[in-house]
């Protein structure tokens, strides 16, 4: 048993009326449950355009939303509950998914389940976390000029043109290879089922502690992905000539540039993303369903 979720904040797209409807649906029904619904103050007048609420909504601002609710219930696809879950891990605040999206992989339930929610008020749910991965950003001087931190990936990439591009992997120092290669993936085990996937790397359980590296396109009949030790220290340094700057994509949300010289370094985050399950089905189970195996 774990504890009681009475003050939950509500995440959605409310520019989008088939999500925004939704929402209210999730929220009158947890009303009915005694709960707080909390919405980020950013979204009020949206939802004032929608006529007045059935429910008496809290508005909190993004700043200190995440760290002042017992959960936080996201109605959307994987990329909005993965901004979503970054953004609680800093707080260690829960999260559960609602799929509003096409795959919905990361999603715990689906709206049609909705009643399943009443379990989270009373206590009855499991707490699953998952490892994070903290991203320097390092000047050519070695100091480091940018801080971030993931739950599926980081990316190192030409951008928007697909052009092939040199890479070098080290580990602890050591020099590990060289790519020419569209990119370099780097992923948690949450992150092997999302674009590393795509890419041609292996599926991880997200119980183990590895670090994934998956070349994009490589051009070399050698270049396979590698798993790490979770415990390792890597470090991605841009070597390519051809381009002034290459970019890193954090989550597939945020953007920085790498010039030439410049090098990111990878380690195991201190933080994590705690999700609430509430169903038995194992990751194998979810795997074969998801990614329709019948």
């Amino acid at each position: 048993m774990e504890k009681q979720i009475k003050k939950i904040l509500l995440i959605t797209n409310f520019n989008i009326c088939d999500k925004a409807s939704a929402a209210f649906k999730v929220a009158e029904y947890l009303d009915t449950l005694g709960c707080e619904i909390c919405l980020l103050s950013f979204n009020k007048d949206k939802i004032c355009r929608f006529g007045k609420p059935k429910v008496w909504f809290t508005f909190v601002y993004p700043e200190e939303a995440y760290g002042t609710v017992d959960a936080v219930i996201v109605l959307g696809g994987d990329g909005t509950i993965l901004e979503s879950a970054r953004r609680a891990a800093a707080t260690n605040t829960l999260v559960l998914g609602l799929n509003l999206g096409r795959l919905g992989y990361m999603a715990e339930l689906e709206l049609s389940e909705m009643e399943e929610l009443k379990r989270i008020v009373l206590g009855e749910y499991e707490i699953e976390t998952r490892s994070m991965i903290n991203i320097e950003l390092v000047n050519k001087d070695g100091t480091v000029k940018k801080t971030e931190y993931a739950l599926n990936d980081a990316v190192l990439s030409n951008g928007s043109i697909s052009r092939v591009v040199d890479i070098e992997l080290y580990e602890g120092g050591q020099y590990i290879t060289s790519y020419r290669s569209d990119g370099l993936i780097i992923s948690t085990p949450t992150g092997s089922t999302a674009y590393s996937l795509a890419a041609g790397g292996a599926i991880v359980d997200p119980r183990l502690n590895c670090l994934c590296v998956t070349p994009i396109c490589p051009h070399s009949l050698y270049a396979r992905p590698l798993v790490f030790r979770d415990s390792s220290n890597l470090e991605i340094k841009n070597i390519c000539q051809r381009e002034k700057t290459l970019f890193l994509t954090v989550d597939g949300r945020i953007n920085y540039e790498l010039c030439i010289g410049e090098s990111v370094k990878i380690t195991r985050s201190p933080l994590q993303t705690s999700f609430i399950k509430l169903k038995s089905d194992s990751f194998y189970e979810r795997l074969r369903q998801k990614m329709n195996d019948k």
